[in-house]
């Protein structure tokens, strides 16, 4: 009697092995799978934070060269002779007892032309005027287009008016 009890036991427990056994493969396999996501998720974060990084440190770097330039530029305006040579070149102020001399065309004078920042890339120069000769140039441009409006409405108006028989007879009398 005992050995057939346990040929019918023996027999039973296998069967509960192999049926647990792909459930367990494949909860393995979705808890690895979560962990590759997380951690692709963090790499992911980890490569934007430092591209961020980099980018701020470049900005940091433009930002200390602007200031540095600044604060040269304050130093430059705290020479006083700094000051008299912008206000010399640039406003044109002269010492009392001084003969102020303007060359109007200096390439008559040494024979080259003078580069100016106004010179463009082909070679043609741009004119710029103070801005009030601008302003009054453009006043006499737009002034010139009214007169030429003007004067094409007063035109329009004789040809509208020119096709009757009683203008034609009094230009044939005078």
């Amino acid at each position: 009697m005992s050995t057939r009890p346990r040929a019918t036991q023996a027999k039973q427990r296998p069967a509960k092995r192999t049926s647990a056994g792909p459930i367990a493969f494949f909860v393995a396999l979705f808890i690895v799978a979560l962990g590759l996501i997380q951690l692709i998720s963090t790499f992911h974060s980890y490569a934007l934070d430092l591209s961020e990084l980099n980018s701020l440190r470049k900005q940091e770097a433009a930002l200390v060269a602007q200031k540095q330039e600044l604060e040269n530029d304050i130093e430059r305006w705290d020479d006083d002779a700094y000051v008299t040579a912008q206000a010399r070149e640039r406003l044109g102020y002269v010492f009392p007892g001084e003969q102020p001399i303007r060359v109007e065309h200096p390439e008559a004078v040494t024979g080259k032309k003078t580069p100016t920042p106004l010179d463009g890339a082909d070679g043609t120069q741009e004119t710029t005027l103070p801005w009030y000769s601008e302003m009054a140039y453009s006043f006499k441009e737009a002034d010139a287009g009214k007169d030429k409006t003007r004067g094409r409405d007063a035109h329009d108006e004789a040809d509208a008016g020119a096709a009757t028989p009683s203008d034609d007879q009094d230009k044939e009398q005078q």
